[in-house]
């Protein structure tokens, strides 16, 4: 096969793609799938027309993947904005596609981003943001798995640990994201939860509920961000509340923790103070010390060390930041954090401003913005 003329054909036919109506990024995954398709064809099948081929499959790769987004942004409209307790419905496609996708022939890390991409929808760049990786990084792992698949069959699935960090990362970007995507991740769980009695299924639905349960007070009218600290707790959805707990309180019971129920056990301290006085951050300190024997997430380590500031002060809350890398997202916002509790006004402005230049979103950004300039105004004053 003339790869050379793959490389080649390539842009001309992204080109006839965004000239049919496909914007750059679908026509580019299209034309992607197709060279993957195309190096499993033709060495025993050459068209004699490469570039015509290479035309037709791209453009039915991209309607399949139009008609798949579609078909998901129906499913999510059908979906309420705050999930139904009960018994979960029918197991649809959705959830056996997660399955299909998490194949035993791809890594954990390969399948969840391709998962990501294929099924839930996600682009490149939201799922890099979820990994800590560049764009590129993560483009390229897609990619290869979707090279490593083009030629197996899809006769075996995938294992519930990726099935489940898919979901778990779907309902993030849903929550902190540019895509609603919560409650269908929501729906999803609780359809996983209700087929196996796995305890990390379990804590995981826990945790998307206790976390879903504070949405209504996460933002303001105007879309600006809300801080824990500050929400009308009044808001919380009890309903949910009371959920996440029953369920999380009957995955503990069978004695095998892990990363999800511990991360739900810190939501449902959250959910149990009815002031943020009243928060146990001793508690929580304590929790985030067993998830992180559970996993080296930096994030998670980030997370311990603003706690270590609400429990112990804000000079022993520095003291665990400073053994962090700073480069992780949201390093800098935390730092500025624990300055202005630890009375240095003047270096958490800074801070607060630097922050607000690398926020991951435009909310965060606005939030960040308006906290240097609150104390740059009462330095001024």
């Amino acid at each position: 096969m003339d790869e050379a003329l793959l490389r080649t054909l390539t842009p001309t036919v992204i080109g006839i793609l965004g000239r049919r109506g496909a914007d750059f990024a679908s026509a580019e995954d299209a034309v992607q799938d197709a060279l993957i398709e195309a190096v499993r064809v033709w060495p025993d099948d050459p068209p004699r027309d490469p570039k015509g081929w290479l035309v037709a499959v791209a453009w039915r790769k991209f309607l399949d993947a139009a008609r798949a987004d579609t078909s998901r942004q129906r499913r999510e409209e059908l979906v309420d904005t705050e999930p139904m307790p009960g018994p979960a419905e029918t197991v649809d496609d959705t959830l056996r596609l997660y399955f299909l996708c998490a194949h035993p022939s791809l890594t954990s890390a390969s399948a969840v981003a391709l998962t990501l991409r294929a099924v839930a929808g996600l682009t490149t760049r939201q799922i890099a943001q979820a990994y800590l990786v560049p764009e590129a990084t993560m483009a390229q792992r897609i990619s290869r798995a979707k090279r490593t698949v083009s030629g197996v069959r899809f006769d075996r699935t995938g294992d519930v640990a990726t099935v489940l960090r898919v979901l778990y990362l779907v309902f993030n970007e849903g929550y902190s994201g540019d895509v609603d995507l919560a409650a269908e991740a929501i729906r999803l769980t609780r359809q996983l939860a209700a087929m196996t009695k796995h305890e990390e299924v379990a804590g995981l639905l826990a945790l998307m509920l206790l976390h879903h349960a504070r949405r209504a007070a996460r933002t303001r009218s105007d879309g600006s961000l809300v801080p824990l600290a500050e929400q009308d707790r009044s808001l919380w959805d009890t309903r949910l509340i009371a959920e996440g707990v029953e369920v999380l309180q009957a995955a503990l019971t069978r004695d095998r923790l892990g990363e999800f129920q511990a991360q739900a056990a810190i939501a449902a301290l959250h959910a149990d103070a009815r002031t943020v006085e009243e928060t146990d951050w001793v508690q929580i300190v304590e929790w985030y010390d067993e998830l992180l024997r559970l996993t080296d997430n930096p994030v998670a380590s980030l997370n311990r060390a603003v706690a270590v500031g609400e429990a112990d002060g804000a000079r022993a809350g520095l003291a665990a930041l400073a053994k962090l890398d700073p480069a992780l997202p949201r390093y800098t916002a935390v730092a500025a954090y624990m300055h202005e509790h630890d009375g240095d006004p003047v270096t958490a402005a800074r801070l607060y401003t630097e922050a607000a230049r690398a926020a991951l979103n435009l909310p965060e950004r606005d939030h960040l913005t308006r906290q240097a300039a609150r104390l740059n105004a009462e330095l001024r004053g």
